[in-house]
């Protein structure tokens, strides 16, 4: 894998890691820790569109809890990110990943109960798409909520 210096011209995609690009390709191979079906650990979240918002629903087992009872921050703030992330894909038809999020944690999340995750895109600057995401109980007690930037990723 060649890593051009600062200055060099960007590949067509990468990241960018200490002033130099890293060549990454983004190839969905269904072990997505959020959404993949094969990746035995992982969350298999499954999506539908609501209107101009994208959807899931997630009931977690006691293994992802952070506390006794509460669901990890880490796996909130994880379905936040991946229902922005993955409704920008849907709507650009391109793949996409997150550049920025932003968690805002207002109650704590509990595990067995089913938590509503809702996100949209709330403008667009070029490549990236400015999102935003809610976490609420199905009573409507809002556990999270979230921002984002999602950036097309270069082909």
């Amino acid at each position: 894998m060649s890593v051009p210096e600062t200055g060099a011209s960007l590949p067509a995609r990468g990241i960018l890691l200490t002033r130099k690009w890293i060549a990454m390709d983004f190839i969905a191979d269904n072990m997505c820790f959020a959404c993949g079906p094969t990746n035995p650990f992982g969350l298999k979240l499954t999506f539908r569109q609501e209107g101009e918002a994208y959807a899931a629903t997630f009931i977690a087992p006691a293994e992802y809890q952070g506390y006794q009872g509460v669901l990890h921050g880490g796996i909130v703030a994880t379905l936040l990110d991946e229902i922005m992330a993955r409704y920008v894909w849907v709507r650009i038809e391109a793949p996409a990943a997150t550049a920025r999020l932003e968690v805002r944690y207002r109650r704590p999340a509990p595990v067995g109960e089913a938590i509503e995750v809702r996100g949209w895109i709330t403008g667009e600057r070029g490549r990236a798409f400015l999102t935003a995401a809610e976490a609420r109980l199905a009573d409507g007690t809002l556990l999270a909520e979230a921002t984002g930037m999602i950036m097309r990723i270069a082909q």
